[in-house]
């Protein structure tokens, strides 16, 4: 089965993530825990999580159907010691709210060595910071999602992800998502069929289709090799129908979310609705 559905948002609470992808009829579906764009947090009370729990289980979704994303100010690859560690900090709180939820997954950006570290020395430090919060948590799984490519930022190639999550030396507790926007403008071009045959059997051989949790499923505004992280509705840019209808249909990626995080949220029912038809 495929889980798919939109990143919805939490205001008003986190229990209102599950109810407003039922009602776009999504199978499953991506929120933050808390603000995305704040350090800090109000720690969840008992009611909160209760709501939560209660409506996921209403709704009919389970953890493996949520893929959480944490805070877009978490710089694991920050070459300042004391801000890293600030960074590290943040990150275990947003392990431990996914714990706290009953979910399963974190998805997060590397991060970016910010134009003073090398490549090797920031892929090593993310890998690292990761595992500092790992053995700070219980259960929760890393997930590290490829990117555009621009600038510093970490994490476009399949080796730097590979790389860190062996720098992380708890493969149990990582995971990778894909995101086919950042895959484009990678230099990637997905929605060639023997380009996206090779990326997964690329994928498999370096990393593991066994720790593939989800994928970001968006189309590009940018084109290919842009490095520009810009999300399109799905047919509208230059990756087309016919890649993400390929998506759907592949066994290889049941079981997991594929969230859209695409731009036009009126579009989202009618995104699912069609996605849903060639589910196998």
């Amino acid at each position: 089965m495929k889980y798919i559905g939109p990143h919805v948002g939490i205001g008003g609470g986190v229990a209102n993530a599950p109810r407003a992808a039922r009602e776009l009829g999504a199978s499953g579906f991506a929120m933050f825990t808390k603000n995305q764009r704040q350090w800090i947090a109000k720690p969840f009370s008992n009611e909160d999580i209760a709501e939560f729990k209660k409506t996921c289980a209403d709704c009919g979704y389970t953890a493996e159907m949520i893929l959480p994303h944490d805070s877009y100010l978490i710089n694991l690859a920050q070459p300042d010691e004391e801000k890293r560690s600030n960074a590290v900090r943040a990150f275990i709180d947003e392990l431990r709210r996914v714990e706290q939820l009953g979910l399963k997954y974190l998805n997060f950006h590397p991060g970016s060595g910010l134009g003073t570290a090398s490549r090797p020395e920031s892929v090593r430090r993310i890998g690292e910071s990761v595992r500092r919060a790992l053995e700070e948590t219980e259960y929760a799984v890393a997930v590290f999602e490829n990117t555009a490519g621009q600038g510093d930022v970490l994490g476009a190639s399949l080796d730097e992800l590979r790389d860190m999550i062996a720098f992380a030396g708890m493969p149990d507790r990582c995971g990778v998502c894909i995101d086919t926007c950042h895959a484009y403008a990678a230099g990637i071009d997905l929605s060639d069929p023997a380009v996206f045959d090779a990326f997964w059997q690329e994928f498999d051989e370096k990393i593991g289709l066994d720790i593939l949790c989800g994928m970001h499923i968006n189309d590009s505004k940018g084109k290919l090799a842009s490095h520009l992280d810009r999300h399109h509705s799905i047919g509208d840019g230059f990756l087309g129908w016919e890649l993400f209808e390929r998506i759907a249909a592949d066994p290889r990626f049941d079981g997991i979310p594929l969230i859209l995080e695409t731009p036009v949220p009126e579009l989202w029912r009618e995104e699912i609705s069609h996605l849903m038809k060639f589910c196998n």
